[in-house]
């Protein structure tokens, strides 16, 4: 990924820290963007951005690619969870996690798209393995992280002629604190660890995955 711009989303997350870790280490200039603010690692932290608004992400890339001189690749990691019964959530719950989940990341890639265009590159979405088969209290979640393979999907096919690649992961649970406060008993070690799911979404940004586009790829851990 050597002079490669990677900007991620949600970039002040476990996840997010992770994928600009193994983007710079590989060689890349890496952007943080988030709605939270906060220091990290990246070469250029934007933070208080919401990338449902569209000016507000498309002032966040074109900063990007002026002071970091492009944009190559887009991992979208922005994004939440909610966990409530059907009933219990009702329809707010529906639209609060489409707007965290796929709204945030159709935000960022219509924005990201002219710069990706321009020399070619790389997306790759966060969907869920829950997003092919909901749980009890999962509807809402698993809905938005449905919503966005079909979003990789069809982006694939309307981009294969203009050389940007589309993929996606669904990672099972991810190694967080907060996944280890939510759930005490559970065996913490065969979860999907955050650095690993970060260097297979960065395989997928880099050009050793330029063969593949349309693909979601399962990160299960052990679980």
């Amino acid at each position: 990924m050597r002079g490669k711009i990677v900007v991620v989303t949600g970039g002040l997350g476990v996840l997010g820290r992770a994928v600009v870790a193994t983007a710079k280490a590989a060689g890349a200039k890496t952007a943080a963007v988030d709605v939270g603010q906060g220091g990290s690692d990246a070469d250029l932290t934007l933070g208080g951005v919401d990338l449902v608004d569209p000016a507000a992400a498309a002032a966040a890339m074109n900063r990007i690619a002026a002071e970091l001189g492009g944009v190559n690749a887009l991992a979208n990691i922005a994004g939440g969870f909610v966990w409530t019964h059907v009933a219990d959530g009702g329809a707010d719950a529906w639209a609060a996690m489409h707007r965290m989940n796929l709204g945030t990341a159709l935000g960022a890639t219509l924005a990201a798209l002219p710069h990706l265009k321009d020399r070619g590159g790389a997306i790759v979405n966060v969907a869920a393995a829950a997003a092919t088969k909901a749980a009890a209290g999962m509807g809402p979640y698993a809905a938005s992280k449905a919503a966005v393979l079909r979003l990789t999907e069809s982006l694939a096919e309307e981009l294969k002629d203009d050389g940007v690649r589309v993929n996606a992961v669904s990672p099972t649970i991810i190694d967080t604190a907060r996944n280890r406060a939510d759930m005490p008993s559970a065996d913490f070690s065969r979860w999907v660890q955050p650095a690993d799911l970060a260097q297979t979404i960065c395989f997928l940004l880099s050009d050793a995955a330029r063969a593949i586009t349309g693909a979601n790829v399962l990160v299960a851990g052990r679980v």
